[in-house]
């Protein structure tokens, strides 16, 4: 506040400015200049734009039940159990717990939903390794999409998101297999944004992960349940945002071609 009332002093005619002062004109325009906020600064270039484009162009395709488009990603969480019992409520009284809460681990959330349709799935592992992915995406393949040519998925650059995670999981000739139904799309580097998936965990832990969950059979339980409530219901993301609406917003963005043909 002082820091602030000494420069102010200095473009104003008054001799000086009391830190009281400062402190109600901050509070009238709601400002808080000592406070900071971590942000994702995404570098935008030629490569940024390359990938956001292309999953632009992949969500505005019509559906095709033979050549789907499955958002991809996971989402740690920690295992909270109870160290005293909940008060139950009463008619009137809010549920009440203590502050005090016992860990029990973490685990990790495989999400994935489709672009086009009500269907998401909500698989539960104890760490999110190599074989981890692998097997969620084998499991994709055969038992979720059994029927599709080609399933594109969509996810972030995470170092097991790869196709050598699956060939390091399975014999040559299954990984093989696997693969040759699947098209990776990458998103840009710090734009998990593009990545609809983003918005289902967002829902997910608004409505299913609001409270302590202290075991894994708990948590499976829960996040099938949400699951199969929210595909019946038959809710899906819109995604609104397009290629030309792109090109619009970040023209400045956009790197500036080398090539003049005119």
């Amino acid at each position: 506040m002082k820091l602030l009332a000494n420069a102010l002093v200095e473009v104003i005619e008054h001799p000086s400015v009391s830190r009281e002062t400062i402190r109600r004109r901050l509070d009238d325009n709601d400002l808080k200049p000592w406070q900071k906020k971590m942000w994702c600064i995404a570098k935008i270039d030629g490569d940024y734009i390359a990938r956001m484009e292309d999953l632009l162009d992949l969500y505005a395709e019509p559906p095709d039940a033979k050549r789907p488009v499955v958002c991809f990603d996971e989402s740690p969480i920690q295992l909270i159990g109870e160290v005293r019992v909940p008060i139950t409520p009463k008619p009137g009284k809010r549920y009440r717990y203590d502050s005090e809460y016992k860990r029990n681990g973490t685990a990790n959330l495989f999400v994935m939903i489709d672009a086009n349709r009500s269907w998401r799935k909500v698989q539960v592992t104890d760490r999110r390794a190599n074989e981890d992915f692998a097997v969620c995406m084998r499991d994709l393949v055969d038992v979720d999409y059994p029927d599709a040519d080609t399933i594109r998925v969509v996810m972030d650059n995470l170092s097991t998101h790869t196709a050598s995670a699956i060939y390091q999981t399975f014999p040559a000739a299954e990984a093989r297999r696997i693969l040759r139904r699947l098209e990776f799309h990458d998103t840009p580097k710090h734009a998990s944004w593009l990545n609809i998936v983003e918005i289902e965990i967002s829902v997910l832990r608004r409505q299913c992960l609001d409270c302590r969950i202290d075991t894994r059979a708990k948590l499976e339980t829960k996040v099938r349940a949400w699951a199969y409530r929210r595909t019946a219901s038959g809710a899906q993301i819109r995604w609104m945002f397009s290629t030309d609406q792109a090109r619009e917003k970040m023209a400045k963005s956009y790197p500036t071609p080398t090539l003049n043909e005119s």
